[in-house]
């Protein structure tokens, strides 16, 4: 590829012997199909095409993309599955349009969540919501053929119950198991276990919009909350490293477990009379019903509402089936919540979707320029577009500064990633983006 002198245009230049799962050679008009397609049927991830002014076919095997300004993390973005390339004709064909309607004209959802249109080396055969997909091999596919011919992956909602399943056999991975567990699977030879930092942050939002976020949308009591929490205590219950804020731990300039907040309860207690609640008051605290990376968000729930209780809030708690809460969380609805994060880039500017207007700061905590401090609107227009780096560093820096002291956030433990699998499975690769290719997968034979 090659960028222009003043970092507006990235042209790439395709290769000439990929194919689609049916046969049918991708060209440029499938890439310009499918961005224009991401950007307009306006879905959760349409906000990371944001930045593309345009994208234009220059011939059959070569596409430009033009950017509204200068995006110093634009080749970072482009990894994130929202880009997969799809077959426009067939996506068309089953009721798919790119058209600048298509949020309310596109149908293809149904046909693309049983089929596949796209050219990696599986193809979709089902797919169960919550229960099961299962991929099989791509025989039209142009790279090296995968190892395994069929892929089921199971949801298997808790830690116990993988755990048995691996051993007895019934799956080769389990993705989701406790620190103890991992224990035993790697004093066991018959097992290999994986251990690596983790990419979700696990954070309490308070809403700022005070119609729905009440007394956690007043700025001293969110500070309160953040020096209220016991970070020591979920480090000795998950592993893993305190967050300095919702900058993910391991991207560039990202503070870590030396810069993180650490607990004050008396300095909590003068923040909450400062606030005007010297006794406390009575909250409630939802959350997804929901394990991750074996990190049970119950058990963390009933430590949050015992931390807070010490400064005064009387956390009442409301866990909810995860689409359910999903729904209320993205609509901006949630008063106080427990959610976790994975940046969608792997780039400092993952945060910005934490600041004013951004993803999770506009949308889910109703924290919009209107009402911002002019400082953070400052340093995120300055870092939107920097591209020096010890000039980002700086600014990263300062962002996060002021994230520490301000802010709807209280970010609290980045768990490890723990994975326990066969010792006879080859090729075993975590990555923080995409997490585990299957396709690089073997069995010793």
């Amino acid at each position: 590829w090659t960028v222009s002198e003043d970092g507006l245009t990235y042209t790439f230049s395709l290769r000439d012997d990929v194919v689609f799962s049916n046969g049918d050679p991708l060209s440029s008009e499938d890439v310009v199909f499918s961005i224009n397609r991401l950007q307009n049927v306006l879905g959760n991830p349409s906000f990371l095409a944001d930045t593309i002014a345009g994208v234009e076919a220059v011939d059959d095997l070569t596409v430009a993309f033009t950017l509204t300004e200068p995006r110093p993390d634009f080749l970072a973005n482009l990894a994130n599955t929202a880009f997969s390339i799809s077959n426009a004709e067939v996506v068309r064909a089953n009721g798919g349009t790119d058209a600048e309607d298509a949020a309310q004209t596109d149908t293809a959802d149904g046909f693309l969540n049983s089929n596949s249109a796209g050219t990696g080396p599986y193809i979709l055969e089902s797919w169960t919501q919550q229960d099961e997909t299962v991929l099989v091999r791509n025989e039209n596919y142009w790279g090296d053929a995968p190892y395994f011919d069929r892929v089921i992956m199971v949801n298997i909602p808790e830690a116990a119950t993988q755990q048995i399943a691996l051993r007895s056999g019934d799956i080769d991975i389990a993705l989701d198991l406790t620190a103890e567990q991992i224990a035993a699977f790697e004093a066991d030879e018959a097992f290999s276990v994986f251990q690596g930092p983790g990419k979700d942050t696990h954070f309490l939002l308070m809403n700022q919009d005070p119609e729905i976020g009440g007394p956690m949308s007043n700025p001293l009591v969110q500070l309160a909350v953040r020096y209220a929490l016991d970070y020591e205590g979920y480090l000795e219950l998950w592993g893993g490293v305190t967050p300095g804020t919702n900058l993910t731990v391991g991207l560039v300039g990202a503070y870590g477990q030396d810069q993180a907040f650490t607990r004050d309860l008396d300095r909590a207690r003068e923040l909450m009379e400062e606030a005007g609640y010297p006794d406390g008051f009575d909250i409630t605290l939802s959350y997804p019903d929901f394990t991750n990376e074996g990190v049970d968000m119950n058990i963390n729930a009933q430590k949050i509402q015992a931390d807070l209780a010490e400064i005064g809030i009387n956390v009442s708690l409301q866990p909810g089936e995860v689409q359910v809460a999903l729904e209320t969380y993205r609509s901006g609805l949630d008063t106080f919540s427990y959610w976790f994060w994975g940046p969608d880039i792997l780039d400092p500017l993952d945060v910005l979707s934490f600041l004013p207007e951004g993803k999770v700061g506009g949308e889910r905590a109703n924290w919009f320029d209107e009402d911002a401090d002019p400082e953070i609107i400052e340093l995120r227009e300055l870092a939107t577009v920097e591209s020096d780096l010890e000039t980002r560093l700086e600014l990263f820096a300062q962002i996060q500064d002021y994230l520490q002291q301000n802010g709807p956030w209280a970010p609290f433990i980045l768990p490890p990633t723990k994975k326990a699998f066969g010792a006879d499975i080859q090729g075993f690769l975590w990555h923080p983006q995409w997490q585990l290719d299957v396709a690089l997968l073997s069995r010793a034979e």
